[in-house]
């Protein structure tokens, strides 16, 4: 297919499907309407009252909606692209049908790159890994918009990529952030600079293999222009980086929590520095930023900043917006926050820690750690979690699901740590849980939620989680 612009007679007479009809897949279907497509079919499996409320919509604009069950089970005979929400993994019928039939998938960002206007097109800064994306994106956007751009943060966290792209006026650079997800059904994508964070093991229940995850996230890096970002500490950025086939004169920019080489970002002291884009970068770097700038400083959290910075960097950012734009920057709710000192015990909710990537980077942010862990592993291990921070336990409770997991990896590698059990799923679990972890520490300690699994088990998602753990907290100190 050859669209690549919203006034492109192709968008009327090309055949769409798009799959799913939640926020992405209405916001494809209604960008396409916008564009001028003709032939434009909506398939979901669901039912509901808010669906048809929204199918009501675009019929009147001359789309065809499909719900209910059954509604993805067979592709329309006459279709030439297919349009796929994030999520709906490669193996689900539809979309192996048209991988048969060679019919072109694209995700929701594909759609974005493909429609926007050439002549006003804001360049992309991309993020993406298996932690940090949105403290990371977020961090981006702070920088940039302490330069004085008109900006946003866009894609998996923020405002719907479409409509950034779709914005009647243009934004002078976009900070998206892309999963793994988005990412696999995304082929023509060309990023100013991108990053990828790290790689661990998640969601290769969808990808099928570590290996095709980490390649999905590699895709960030395609076609890329100025920089691709990696993580010194994690090889497998790297190679993603030397497996892209980018636009010629793309430099490789490396971040590091230790004093950077040449083409990289780093820390010297207590300072964030800057020894790729700076004229002088084979014998000096430059100041950014002090470590005391970014909130909190945890090791992860200093090399977010460090990945932000590189990008921001690469779009010409001045060093005083990337201090200016740290210093004004507080990570979102739920994302390794203080929430009470109570007994000379520290408090802290990382609930968004779904993974054992994630929850081991928190823990050891902290010297004495009575570790709050457990729900939904999604076939997760946590050898390597445990093994990493287990001097730093003074104890852990456990909870929800897949509880089991974690207490076998604590006796394998970590048969002295003190654990509690708690059996208790419903909704006052939590306060038995902190209620048992105050109880295991001593002053000077952190008690720490990074649960390390998904919440689906016990409540409706992370961030209700923080919250029961929030409240159990505060009802500690009354």
């Amino acid at each position: 297919m050859s669209l690549d612009t919203r006034t492109d007679d192709g968008w009327a007479t090309t055949r769409f499907v798009v799959l799913g009809f939640g926020t992405a897949g209405y916001a494809c279907a209604d960008s396409l309407i916008q564009a001028g497509a003709e032939h434009l079919v909506v398939l979901d499996d669901r039912d509901n009252e808010a669906l048809r409320e929204k199918a009501v919509i675009l019929e009147t604009l001359g789309a065809t909606i499909t719900l209910g069950p059954g509604s993805t089970a067979e592709l329309p005979k006459e279709v030439d692209v297919v349009v796929t929400s994030p999520g709906v993994p490669p193996h689900s019928p539809l979309l192996a049908q048209a991988a048969e039939r060679d019919v072109p998938i694209w995700s929701e960002i594909e759609l974005a790159w493909r429609l926007r206007d050439p002549a006003t097109a804001a360049p992309w800064l991309c993020i993406t890994g298996t932690n940090g994306k949105t403290t990371t994106v977020q961090m981006l956007t702070a920088m940039l918009q302490a330069a004085g751009l008109r900006t946003v943060a866009a894609g998996n966290v923020g405002l719907p990529l479409l409509e950034a792209v779709m914005d009647p006026e243009p934004y002078d650079v976009i900070a998206v952030e892309l999963s793994s997800y988005q990412l696999h059904y995304t082929h023509s994508m060309s990023a100013h600079s991108a990053a990828v964070l790290n790689i661990a093991p998640d969601h290769v229940d969808w990808h099928g293999s570590l290996d095709a995850y980490a390649k999905d996230k590699g895709r960030i890096f395609e076609n890329c222009q100025i920089a691709c970002v990696y993580n010194v500490a994690d090889q497998a950025t790297e190679e993603l980086v030397m497996d892209a086939d980018v636009i010629e004169g793309c430099r490789a920019i490396g971040f590091t929590l230790g004093t950077p080489g040449l083409s990289m970002l780093g820390i010297v002291d207590d300072l964030l520095v800057d020894r790729a884009f700076v004229e002088q970068r084979a014998t000096s770097a430059l100041e950014l930023a002090m470590i005391s700038d970014v909130t909190p400083a945890a090791p992860h959290n200093i090399a977010n900043a460090l990945a932000a910075a590189a990008l921001a960097r690469s779009f010409g950012v001045p060093p005083t917006a990337i201090r200016d734009g740290l210093r004004g920057f507080r990570p979102d709710k739920h994302r390794i926050a203080h929430v009470a000192d109570v007994a000379g015990v520290n408090y802290v909710d990382d609930s968004k820690a779904t993974n054992p990537h994630a929850a081991q980077a928190s823990l050891l942010a902290y010297e004495q750690v009575v570790w709050i862990a457990g729900g939904q592993a999604k076939g997760a291990t946590f050898d390597e979690l445990v093994i990493a921070a287990r001097d730093r336990l003074r104890a852990v409770v456990l909870m929800g699901q897949d509880k089991q997991v974690i207490a076998e990896a604590l006796e394998r590698h970590a048969p002295d740590v003190p654990r509690i059990v708690v059996e208790a799923t419903d909704t006052g679990a939590m306060q038995i849980v902190v209620g048992e972890a105050a109880k295991l520490a001593q002053v000077g300690d952190t008690v720490l939620l990074a649960p390390g699994c998904a919440s689906w088990d016990m409540f409706a998602n992370y961030g209700a989680r923080g919250d029961a753990f929030t409240e159990a907290v505060h009802a500690l100190d009354n």
